[in-house]
């Protein structure tokens, strides 16, 4: 078994960050639809629990935001003509997808890709694979930016493949890791990777919800686990419950979360709960873990306080201890019913024994919560080094990235400030500016 820790990677919130209530089926997303979001303010609070959580001696780094509004998509759907010119038509005419365009939702690094570490593929190397998100416009065009992202942090062949996305079709709807979570006894050995679905496209019969759509496909979660080289055995589907999506888990992250051996889910995150179980220990045993089910019941947390204060949206992470801290956004102390739960949960001597909270608003009016707006990367020592090393969140990228934050990025951002062909020149200037601050030259080299 080789030593490897875990790596989150947080979405930096890009400049564009607004309301625009683009995602059905997200429930905070659609309450909040046309308010006035704060952008700075926004990229500070993520800043600030990244800050804190490398300060902790977790693995922290991040991911740069991408290039808005994208004009590729604009001119895509008929829009000619100069930048200025495309904008203004876009806002006359179709207002709902100029805001696409804008979209900053590539913070939500969650649904970047999904991961597989070295100790569980085939060939001995980290896989990703590029989420295809083809269940909303506004984020169906980031996988582009996202493989060219991932390929320019994880260069080296010997350590890293990078796949692109799945074809882009409703049979292969593919959310990422907000639908995946990997279960193991340490991060450097071999782990179990649980791919979750919301309806299987070749089966008219499957369950499915009624009222908000499913996104993730079991085929896709089937052909990731292909493309990565993952051993049949350690593989683990199982079918989120249609009631659940219904009620606005749109993830799996919504409702479940697990980290090491440990899985905090509710009573109601899973079709057949029994099963699921089942399977996941016969796979764990494979890989000599044992799992421990931290189930919450339904009397205990409604589905509805889980998505309110979006309790399971949150990070467990392992501490030196060998306890895991439970990283929650500040609503779940708001929530009575969950900061009762949560304490007991602290009382009751088990595997999280500590909560550490952030004021996430700005990205938790648009249904976006700390698990949101990480991707999970298990690296080995030798991985580590091999990656691009300008990500990694030290105090001095921190205070750098404050400093360009509050010069470029506007406290004040409505619905009709996306006609302004200024803000597109000011995110361009931003994002420049970032690339010199990472050193990543040609990162937004194919716009």
């Amino acid at each position: 078994m080789s030593t490897a820790r875990e790596f989150n990677f947080d979405g930096l919130v890009g400049p564009s960050h607004n309301y625009a209530g683009l995602s059905f089926g997200n429930v905070a997303s659609f309450n909040n639809v046309k308010s006035v979001s704060n952008p700075r303010e926004a990229a500070l609070q993520g800043l600030a629990k990244m800050r804190a959580l490398a300060a902790r001696g977790f693995a922290q780094a991040l991911l740069p935001p991408q290039r808005r509004p994208n004009f590729a998509l604009l001119r895509s759907v008929g829009f000619t003509g100069s930048d200025a010119g495309i904008i203004a038509r876009a806002f006359k005419q179709a207002p709902s997808i100029l805001a696409c365009a804008y979209s900053a939702s590539p913070m939500w690094t969650a649904n970047a890709a999904t991961v597989s570490p070295s100790s569980d593929t085939a060939d001995g190397r980290v896989h990703f694979t590029a989420a295809n998100l083809n269940s909303k416009l506004h984020r169906s065009h980031e996988h582009l930016q996202t493989g060219r992202t991932l390929r320019a942090v994880f260069q080296n062949p010997d350590h890293f493949t990078v796949h692109d996305a799945l074809p882009g079709t409703p049979a292969f709807g593919d959310e990422g890791a907000a639908n995946h979570t990997r279960l193991c006894a340490q991060h450097g050995a071999a782990g179990v990777e649980m791919f979750v679905y919301g309806r299987v496209e070749f089966d008219a019969n499957a369950p499915a919800p009624k009222r908000f759509p499913a996104r993730q496909t079991l085929e896709a979660s089937q052909a990731v686990a292909r493309l990565h080289g993952l051993h049949d055995q350690r593989v683990v589907y199982l079918q989120q419950n249609p009631d659940v999506i219904d009620h606005g888990v749109f993830h799996n992250d919504v409702i479940a979360v697990g980290n090491g051996n440990v899985l905090f889910y509710h009573q109601q995150a899973f079709a057949d709960e029994a099963a699921g179980l089942t399977a996941l220990r016969r796979a764990l045993a494979d890989v000599g873990a044992e799992l421990q089910a931290v189930r919450v019941d339904a009397d205990a947390v409604s589905v509805q306080d889980a998505v309110t204060s979006y309790l399971f949206n949150s990070q467990l992470l392992s501490k030196p201890s060998g306890k895991m801290a439970l990283v929650v956004p500040q609503e779940c102390h708001e929530n009575p019913a969950v900061a009762r739960y949560l304490q007991s949960l602290i009382e009751s001597g088990g595997a999280i024994d500590e909560l550490i909270s952030f004021d996430l608003r700005q990205s938790m009016r648009n249904g976006g919560g700390p698990a949101c707006l990480r991707l999970r990367v298990v690296l080995t020592e030798a991985e580590s080094a091999a990656m691009h090393q300008g990500v990694v969140m030290t105090e001095q990228l921190y205070e750098s990235l404050v400093v360009w934050v509050e010069k470029h990025y506007r406290d004040r951002l409505s619905p009709a400030d996306l006609a302004d062909p200024g803000l597109a020149l000011e995110v361009q200037v931003a994002l420049d500016r970032l690339r010199e601050i990472l050193g990543l030259a040609g990162l937004y080299a194919f716009y």
